[in-house]
């Protein structure tokens, strides 16, 4: 049996199955889970599992942190996103201008945000496309707000950032790309992230627990991602742990967002269904599609897409895409499988350093394809 979760805005809907089978079905994958937070991996977790436009799991394992007094982690429970803001906030955001015909992949970046010219004339030859694709030649990440106190400052900065490769030679991950590109966006829309990213993606989607900056009220359903003796020198929890998009007010195009592992689902149901109801099929298929430069890039637009070994695992297909997020979060979508994978973790608790993650997330996303297979 089946149940409808109607989106109270705009009708956008997915089927939600009966929960009670799904400790059966994917016991392996929910093992490896609850393995995970024993050893230590993450204090906690929440997931969501969609097959063929049904939620057909949707769990939560563990407690805010490794104290046994720590709150228990639910289902309602929000995560920092970290890099998942990419794809589900800027990403998303550019494309929705692509189809206004607002974002021109080959316009140059200095055309939209001057102050990213300089003395270096390469620079005048990045593109939309190159920061989306990750091979602007700008690098992977600074420790921007070391330098840069202010939002302000720090935009400067992120702008100022010497490039290290020739302009689409060589693909690097790169923050620092995506700050830029987050103002890039703003300036296309004559809108902030956030404002533009509620109206246009989360509330059409009926993303309702998805934010940027989330209430004080909120704090007490969110783990906390660091205990930072360091720079803030407090207890991160409810703000976003990533200090350069702190400094930048908690929006920012590369991190900052705050949602629940049932959201992102809807989001992910989205992507699978022909971007319905705020895309068009056309520009999910584009912006999924790996590049074919610089050679050997596994990027898409703004997506990632598998390459072996990959953290979605052995089994998701060659026209999959997902990202990843330093806090221990990713989601993976398969439009041959029509299946989507969210899951949420606070891996940095509590000083960043455990990186158990990464054994962890393959074999799990394995466990969830090898029980859906055993199931057909």
């Amino acid at each position: 049996m089946s149940l409808t979760l109607p989106n109270r805005e705009s009708g956008f809907s997915f089927l939600v199955r009966n929960f009670v089978a799904q400790d059966d079905r994917f016991r392996d994958a929910f093992g490896i889970m609850e393995g995970a937070i024993a050893a230590r991996a993450f204090p906690a977790c929440s997931l969501a599992i969609t097959l063929h436009g049904e939620l057909v799991a949707h769990k939560a394992f563990g407690r805010f942190t490794y104290d046994p007094a720590s709150p228990q982690v639910t289902t309602a429970s929000l995560f920092d996103l970290a890099s998942l803001t990419k794809v589900v906030a800027s990403t998303a955001m550019a494309m929705i201008l692509y189809e206004r015909g607002l974002l021109d992949f080959e316009a140059a970046v200095t055309a939209i945000v001057p102050e990213f010219a300089s003395d270096d004339a390469g620079r005048c030859d990045v593109t939309l496309r190159m920061l989306l694709a990750h091979c602007s030649g700008l690098p992977a990440y600074e420790k921007l707000f070391l330098r840069a106190p202010t939002r302000e400052a720090l935009l400067q900065a992120a702008c100022a950032n010497q490039l290290t490769a020739v302009p689409g030679a060589r693909a690097e991950y790169s923050d620092i790309g995506f700050i830029v590109l987050g103002v890039a966006l703003e300036r296309l829309a004559d809108e902030s992230l956030d404002v533009f990213c509620q109206r246009e993606i989360f509330g059409p989607l009926g993303m309702t627990r998805t934010t940027f900056n989330p209430a004080h009220a909120l704090k007490n359903s969110i783990p906390p991602t660091a205990d930072d003796h360091t720079f803030r020198h407090r207890i991160i929890q409810g703000e976003v742990q990533d200090e350069n998009a702190s400094v930048l007010g908690g929006v920012a195009g590369h991190a900052g967002l705050f949602s629940t592992a049932e959201d992102l689902a809807l989001f992910a149901h989205a992507m699978l269904n022909g971007g319905r109801p705020i895309l068009r099929s056309a520009t999910v298929e584009l912006f999924s599609r790996r590049e074919s430069a610089p050679e050997g890039t596994s990027r898409a637009l703004g997506w990632d897409t598998p390459s072996a070994p990959s953290q979605s695992g052995k089994y998701f297909s060659p026209q999959s895409f997902g990202h990843l997020g330093y806090t221990g979060t990713s989601l993976w979508i398969d439009p041959a499988r029509q299946l989507s994978i969210t899951l949420l973790t606070n891996r940095t608790w509590p000083d960043c350093q455990n990186q158990a993650i990464k054994q962890v997330r393959p074999a799990f996303h394995d466990a969830v394809l090898e029980a859906l297979v055993k199931q057909s």
